[in-house]
């Protein structure tokens, strides 16, 4: 079964960047896509991209395109989640989690991560 761990989170400033990993276990990460999401407090769940793990399709939230990066290292089991320009509105609690179809990443989520907090100041 897919088991995803979550890392890089912490207190940044406003303008800042921060890089999350999401180290998958139990299975290879080919053949599953991975989204990342967010909560902020009070807020509802918020899908900030996705990566398919076919041909390496990428989506994201308009309130994240141009500032976020979503890359997958397979022989690493790693996705990762470059984060620039942060903005205190990007606080919140981040979660990867994992599909099994390589056709899209607008699917789905069926394994979650536990998440890692991003605090942005401004």
């Amino acid at each position: 079964q897919l088991q995803l761990v979550e890392s890089g989170g912490g207190l940044v400033q406003f303008g800042g960047s921060l890089r999350l990993s999401c180290v998958a276990s139990g299975v290879s990460l080919d053949g599953y896509a991975i989204g990342w999401f967010r909560r902020a407090q009070g807020k509802e769940l918020e899908q900030v991209g996705c990566i398919t793990s076919g041909d390496g399709t990428i989506n994201y939230a308009d309130s994240v395109k141009g500032r976020f990066t979503i890359s997958r290292n397979n022989s690493e089991n790693t996705v990762y989640l470059e984060m620039d320009r942060l903005k205190p509105e990007d606080t919140a609690v981040y979660r990867c989690a994992g599909a099994p179809t390589r056709r899209t990443c607008l699917t789905t989520y069926y394994y979650w991560g536990q998440g890692t907090q991003v605090t942005v100041s401004a």
